[in-house]
């Protein structure tokens, strides 16, 4: 029996929903990611702010389908798609497909200012959230042993850039350790000095969510000390700080949350792609004369019924993994689909402990029934029962002491990370 070949570009939550659910044996699936995990990215800046561990949140992609032998694991970089051949690019040789599906993420943006991801780095991989931590925590070490007050204050400074999610989740946490909890450790240090501001150029942060919650949001955000600056639009980064406006914040520690854009490997596609770089998708989510084609997750641009666009979150990327592979297995043509539908689970986002907003559907959450629900869905979503037991206890710990556990610094040299 010939076996149709399906290529799953990306490890991410589209990508591994699409594979689980290509069940039959008549189908040899191929997944390519240029790492070897699949990582749970919601979590990603708890590992930042030394709240866990990398292996917490991430799980390797093979023990994912230990017991499933019709699927090939290749880590590899993607290189171009050609469509009209069938058959993907990678490092070293070429890969052909029946079924292609592109689930490669996103990456940040800086509007093209390419050159302040050197001084701001963005939150989307595990070595983004390494460096970042090693940062943040390095940052405190210099800071204790520097007698001047002028001088401690660039690392007691720190300007997250974006109102989003992650911005929120990365502001709070970080001022949580800044004025609670870490700096009880160090001995000349005081959490008066430290300053988070929280940068967005909107008029409120999280916009995706109600003036209510949004606004609930920014006062939990203040109440931890986070000065949250809003209509503030920033025009320049460099090693030395911040600049919006005329006014220039000095610090060694910023971080961007401001902006995502697809894959470039989608532009390998030579079809049209939107402002951040998505495919317009079909209904069915393949793209113009390619029904064998599929783009989810990040990299599609995909309108409910409503006409907005979804938003690059998890469950929609599950949702739509899971769709494509019930087309492929069922071999439907184009004329017999039914369009992809996204159920609408709701968002939310954690600001610090037991404070959080969620918006699920009509109903409004926030405080603690909302950290309470945060805290649920992160955990079920979680790939395995070893992360999340791990995860669970160290919540659980954190909630009762106030200590985060993973406080390490393992680079050899102080200057490979901070650059006096």
């Amino acid at each position: 029996m010939n076996k149709k070949k399906v290529v799953i570009v990306g490890g991410g939550f589209g990508g591994i929903l699409a594979a689980k659910n290509l069940k039959k044996e008549n189908f040899e699936v191929i997944i390519v990611d240029k790492t070897n995990h699949h990582l749970f990215q919601p979590l990603l800046y708890q590992v930042a702010t030394a709240a866990l561990s990398p292996g917490d949140i991430a799980v390797p992609i093979r023990s994912i389908f230990s017991g499933r032998y019709n699927i090939e694991i290749i880590m590899s970089e993607v290189l171009s798609v050609n469509k009209e051949e069938s058959f993907i690019q990678i490092t070293d040789r070429k890969i052909y497909f029946d079924y292609l599906i592109l689930a490669p993420g996103s990456s940040h943006s800086y509007f093209g200012n390419e050159n302040w991801e050197n001084y701001a780095p963005g939150l989307k991989t595990l070595n983004n959230a390494l460096f970042i931590r090693e940062k943040i925590l390095l940052s405190f070490e210099e800071a204790e042993i520097l007698e001047n007050k002028n001088l401690r204050e660039r690392y007691l400074t720190f300007v997250i850039i974006g109102g989003g999610p992650t911005g929120v989740e990365m502001a709070g946490a970080i001022a949580e350790i800044a004025k609670q909890t870490m700096l009880k450790d160090f001995r000349n240090l005081d959490p008066k000095e430290t300053k988070i501001y929280l940068v967005e150029a909107g008029s409120r942060i999280l916009p995706a969510y109600s003036e209510k919650l949004s606004s609930i949001a920014e006062k939990d955000l203040e109440n931890l000390g986070v000065k949250v600056l809003v209509n503030t639009k920033v025009t320049n980064v460099s090693e030395d700080g911040v600049l919006f406006g005329n006014e220039f914040i000095q610090t060694k520690n910023i971080i961007w949350a401001a902006g995502n854009e697809a894959s470039p490997l989608l532009k390998s596609l030579k079809i049209p792609l939107d402002r951040i770089g998505r495919v317009q998708v079909k209904r069915d989510l393949s793209i113009e004369n390619f029904p064998n084609i599929f783009v989810i997750g990040d990299a599609a641009y995909y309108t409910n019924e409503k006409g907005e666009a979804l938003p690059g979150i998890a469950p929609v990327a599950m949702q739509e993994g899971k769709y494509v592979a019930e087309l492929i297995e069922n071999n439907l043509p184009p004329d017999q689909r039914k369009p992809f539908i996204y159920f609408d689970k709701g968002i939310m986002a954690t600001i610090g402990k037991a404070k959080a907003v969620a918006k699920i559907r009509n109903l409004e959450f926030s405080q603690m029934p909302a950290w309470f629900l945060w805290s649920f869905v992160h955990i079920f979503f979680l790939i395995t029962f070893r992360n999340r037991f791990r995860v669970m206890a160290e919540w659980i710990w954190y909630y009762f002491t106030s200590r985060r556990g993973v406080r390490l610094i393992t680079k050899a040299l102080k200057k490979n990370i901070i650059d006096k």
